[in-house]
Order: C-alpha cells, then sequence, then structure tokens
C-alpha cells in the first residue's frame, strides 16, 4: 500500500471506532465521568488500535494481530469486573462491541474496508435499537418464535442442501427450485402476518386486509364473511377489506414473477395494473360508503406459519409442474390454461410458479401470461363465491359487482398488450 492507501484506511478504521463509540456514549451518557468502561473516544482508539495491528500484522501468521486482540480481550474482561463494584450490570454487551470495533478496524486495514464498515454500521444500529428488540422479545409468543426458527430452517438449512437440477419426467421436477418456492411464499406469509401485527386488528380493516393480501386472501375473504354474517353490518367496509386484499395479491404475482422470470413479470406487467388500480378504485367506493366506523372486531390472524402448509404447497406444487408440462407437451397452450384454471380454485401461487419456470424452457412468454391471468382471475371470482355463501346475498354482491368490473378491465388490458 501507498502512503495514502495507508491514511485512508487507517481513517476508516478511526471512521468506525467513533461511530460505535458514538452509540456507546449516547448510552451510557447518564453516567459519571470514570464509570463508563469505554466511551466514543476510547471505541475510536480501539478501531484506530485494530487498524495499527493490522498493518503491523504479516500473513499468513498475524502474530502481532492474534497477540494485541488477546490482550485487548484481557483488559476489557478486567474493566468490566473492576466496573461491577461501581454499577452491578451483569451485561457483557460493551465488552463484545469494543473487541468488534477493534476487529473492524484491523479488516479496514485487511484489504476489507467496505466490508468492516458495513459491519460497524450494523453493529451501531443493533446496539442503538435494544430497547425496540427488548420490547419485541418481550411481546412475542411462542408461535412466533418457532414460526422464525421453522422459517430459518427451510431457508438456511434445508434449502442449501437441495440439487439444482431436473429429475422425473421431462426433468420437469428441480428440488431446489421446489423449495426455494415454498420458501418464498412461507416469508411473504410470515411477513405479511407480523405486518398485520404491527398495525393491530382494530387499526382498521383496510390496512389489514393489505397485510392479509401477503399472507392469504383466501383466509381473510372466509374471515371477514364469517363476521359479516355474525354481525349483520359494516358490509361496505367488509367488502371493502376483501377487495383490497384480493388487490394485493396481484402485485404480489408480478413480484414473484419477477424473481424468476423477468420477460413474464413484463407481459403481466399492464395487465396487473389495471386490474389493481380497479380492484383498490371499488375498495375505496366501498370504504367510502360506510358510515359506521368500526374496525374489524373479532378477526382472526393466521399462525405466521405452519410446516404441514408448506410441505402440501410444494407437494401440490410438483403435481402441477408435472401435470403442467404433461399437458403442455399433448395439447400445447390449451393444456396449461385448462390447467390454470384448475389451480386457481385453490391457490394462485404454485401454478404462477410452475408458469414461471416453465416460461424459461418450453412456454412462450404470451401463453405463460395468460396462464396466470387465468388462474388469478378464476381465483378472484371463488373469494365472490366464498362471500356468497358464508357472507350472505349482500357482502356476495358487493364483492360481486367489484370484480364484474375488475375482470372485464384487466382481460382488455391484456388483450391492447398483446
Amino acid at each position: 500500500m501507498d502512503g495514502f492507501e495507508v491514511f485512508y484506511r487507517l481513517g476508516a478504521a478511526l471512521a468506525l471506532g467513533l461511530l460505535v463509540g458514538l452509540e456507546r456514549g449516547w448510552h451510557d451518557r447518564e453516567r459519571d465521568e470514570g464509570q463508563r468502561v469505554a466511551g466514543i473516544r476510547t471505541f475510536a482508539l480501539l478501531g484506530l488500535l485494530g487498524g495499527v495491528a493490522g498493518l503491523l500484522s504479516e500473513p499468513p501468521g498475524h502474530v502481532v494481530l492474534a497477540t494485541s486482540f488477546a490482550a485487548l480481550a484481557a483488559v476489557m474482561i478486567a474493566a468490566h469486573v473492576v466496573s461491577q463494584r461501581a454499577v452491578p450490570d451483569v451485561g457483557i454487551t460493551g465488552v463484545i462491541a469494543a473487541l468488534l470495533t477493534f476487529a473492524f478496524g484491523a479488516m479496514a486495514v485487511l484489504e476489507l474496508t467496505a466490508l468492516a464498515l458495513a459491519g460497524a454500521v450494523v453493529t451501531a444500529a443493533l446496539l442503538g435499537i435494544k430497547p425496540v428488540l427488548h420490547s419485541w422479545v418481550e411481546r412475542m409468543q411462542e408461535k412466533e418464535l418457532f414460526a422464525t426458527l421453522k422459517l430459518l430452517l427451510i431457508s438456511v438449512v434445508v434449502l442449501p442442501l437441495l440439487p439444482d437440477q431436473g429429475y422425473g419426467p421431462w426433468e420437469a421436477l428441480n428440488p431446489y427450485r421446489i423449495w426455494w418456492m415454498v420458501v418464498l411464499i412461507a416469508a411473504i406469509s410470515y411477513t405479511g402476518y407480523f405486518a398485520m401485527k404491527l398495525f393491530g386488528e382494530r387499526k382498521g380493516i383496510m390496512a389489514t386486509g393489505v397485510f392479509a393480501g401477503l399472507a392469504s386472501s383466501t383466509a381473510l375473504t372466509v374471515n371477514y364473511s364469517r363476521l359479516a354474517r355474525k354481525k349483520g353490518s359494516s358490509q361496505d367496509l367488509l367488502a371493502a377489506g376483501i377487495l383490497v386484499a384480493g388487490a394485493t395479491v396481484f402485485p404480489r404475482i408480478l413480484i414473484v414473477t419477477g424473481i424468476f422470470n423477468r420477460d413474464l413479470a413484463l407481459g403481466l406487467l399492464w395487465p396487473i395494473v389495471v386490474v389493481t388500480v380497479v380492484n383498490y378504485g371499488a375498495a375505496y367506493v366501498f370504504w367510502h360508503r360506510d358510515r359506521q366506523g368500526k374496525t374489524g372486531d373479532g378477526i382472526e390472524v393466521p399462525n405466521p406459519f405452519e410446516m404441514r402448509p408448506a410441505l402440501i404447497f410444494a407437494m401440490l406444487l410438483a403435481i402441477i409442474m408435472l401435470l403442467s408440462r404433461a399437458l403442455s407437451e399433448q395439447f400445447g397452450d390449451a393444456g396449461v390454461y385448462l390447467l390454470a384454471a384448475v389451480s386457481g380454485l385453490a391457490d394462485v401461487d404454485a401454478i404462477t410458479l410452475s408458469i414461471a419456470s416453465m416460461t424459461t424452457d418450453t412456454l412462450s412468454v404470451a401463453a405463460g401470461t395468460l396462464g396466470v391471468l387465468v388462474a388469478a382471475f378464476v381465483n378472484t371470482l371463488v373469494k365472490v363465491f366464498l362471500a356468497l355463501g358464508i357472507g350472505g346475498r349482500a357482502l356476495g354482491l358487493r364483492v360481486g359487482l367489484a370484480t364484474a368490473a375488475v375482470l372485464p378491465a384487466g382481460l382488455a388490458a391484456w388483450a391492447l398488450a398483446t
């Protein structure tokens, strides 16, 4: 390294130390001078010390760096023990932060400057949001903890172990792709659950509908329909919530297809934009008509994640992938449309992801676009029948009238786009 490079990297080590020290100094600002193990100046010097130790160390042994780190750890532990006499605190967050700051400082001069700065920012952020994190932990239910662990299990542990190649007839079954799609859907449901919980059930049917569209618009339709039959009131507001959830499904479809197949997403863009706008517009009309101002008492928030539905989804997706390829081979595009219509009766995600995979191999983008729209429109009609059958005539007619405007608009947009 030349002289300028050395100064730059040591400056980065000092800067990241100042960043972590700023948070630590603010956290301990009410303590008297001498009662803090390390403040903003000490952390700045720790970052600089790590940088100097990194400069003085020579690979592959890095003896100076390792010795300096061990000496710093001993000093910080001793200082922590002594500080207990003045302010009893069994937490070792400050000690860990100090060691990390030293390590980041060393990384900054060992050609890992960007990573070191990013690590310091994340460290300072984690230290600063302690009250928020503790509040989350206190409010977290057992099912939510297990949901988080299950999501991490299927994504971080299981997914990397699966082979990324085709098996079975026509090599249509790719274990990695199938499981990755399961992880994606589970993550969307997980996000939707916590979004609903964050805003609260009583913050409005409309807000709940938006986030339920990420998790399960069909489940929300059932819940709102039951609520409409039970209470016999707020029909406009409940219909608006169902329409909002249904409208949110379409941007979700666009995002999912965009992740796996950009060309298919571009083909779906205008029809989905039109359908979404019309759907949200219809929801606004019913929301504006409502004069009671109630907020959806008794709406159930679904479980954030369950393994059994995820496994069922994987089986369904595998079956649909096989059937899609078989029908495509036998009947061409017409077979895909038929399967899309049947799949849309129960689920949109599986057929959408299957078509997104097929359009990268054998299916044309135009046929894939129409197939996804067929599944989505059939699923939208299913919500009308659920609202009518469970919620009653008043709710069903409201959802049905809106759907009667949404579907033709979407078909017209698709026809113009093609």
